[in-house]
């Protein structure tokens, strides 16, 4: 026949109180709409909460809407890195349009055309191609481009630079670079 040991942390050895179950930590009944909410001066104050009524539950309740299928469509898509390396096959012999964002790790505003990019390259998905390149990393491809800061976004078509946008720029600027 098994039996069973309880072992009881030191700090309730020296009580004979069992330990409280956790709702019993809060200042509130989890099972009530009253609440206690502690004062600086150590008091509680009493609040009312309104009943939850089924609209109200509803209302909280995450929506199906197209913006969040359209949010999980663009993370599909995201802009490949490019390097040296695969420059050519994928830039130059490219036979669809290719957006690169040229960047560097240390840079801030780089970031926040990633987040572009990676949109652009969701929305544009199947017609543009969208790549990043480290300039610290591959810096001899930015030095055949003449890139002298960063980020910049340059735009090739039949491996041909055809547009480039320097600096953080609104979303639009990339798109209108792209329908020209």
């Amino acid at each position: 026949m098994a039996s069973s040991i309880s072992i009881i942390p030191s700090y309730f050895a020296s009580t004979s109180l069992p330990p409280r179950p956790i709702a019993s930590h809060f200042p509130f009944n989890l099972n009530s709409s009253t609440f206690f909410f502690p004062l600086k001066n150590g008091s509680f104050k009493l609040r009312n909460a309104p009943p939850l009524s089924p609209k109200a539950l509803s209302a909280c309740a995450p929506k199906e809407d197209l913006n969040a299928k359209v949010t999980f469509f663009h993370r599909l898509y995201t802009a490949a890195v490019v390097t040296k390396d695969t420059w050519e096959k994928s830039v130059l012999n490219s036979d669809s349009p290719v957006l690169v964002e040229f960047y560097a790790s240390w840079c801030g505003p780089c970031r926040m055309v990633h987040r572009i990019i990676d949109e652009i390259a969701g929305e544009y998905a199947g017609r543009l191609s969208c790549f990043i390149l480290n300039t610290d990393d591959d810096f001899p491809i930015a030095e055949d481009y003449e890139i002298k800061a960063v980020p910049v976004v340059l735009l090739f078509k039949n491996g041909e630079k055809r547009e480039s946008v320097v600096g953080t720029m609104p979303k639009d600027f990339y798109i209108a670079a792209i329908e020209r």
